[in-house]
């Protein structure tokens, strides 16, 4: 399970994995930073500092997630409830 895995991450590393995600659809689809930036509406500095650092605004992040066709995946987080305990399942049954 992917949970287990990830259960000691920090959020900096959380930010770093999808920087690098997003990084590797960018090059994958060969688009330039300058590209993307231009394409998104996300400052140049920004999208280099974000690939870098995995630091972003949320709306800068969906800006590139939308230019690189990858929004629907944004739109399905969190559509499936996951519980970690049967009380959680009880209380959202209520």
């Amino acid at each position: 399970m992917d949970y287990i895995n990830y259960m000691w991450d920090t959020p900096s590393d959380v930010a770093m994995r999808l920087a690098n995600k997003v990084k590797n659809v960018r090059k994958r689809k060969k688009i330039t930073q300058k590209e993307l930036a231009g394409r998104s509406n996300v400052s140049y500095a920004t999208l280099r500092k974000f690939e870098k650092t995995g630091k972003i605004s949320l709306e800068s992040f969906i800006k590139l997630t939308m230019e690189l066709g990858l929004i629907q995946e944004i739109n399905n987080l969190f559509t499936e409830p996951v519980y970690n305990s049967i009380e959680e399942v009880i209380n959202a049954s209520k």
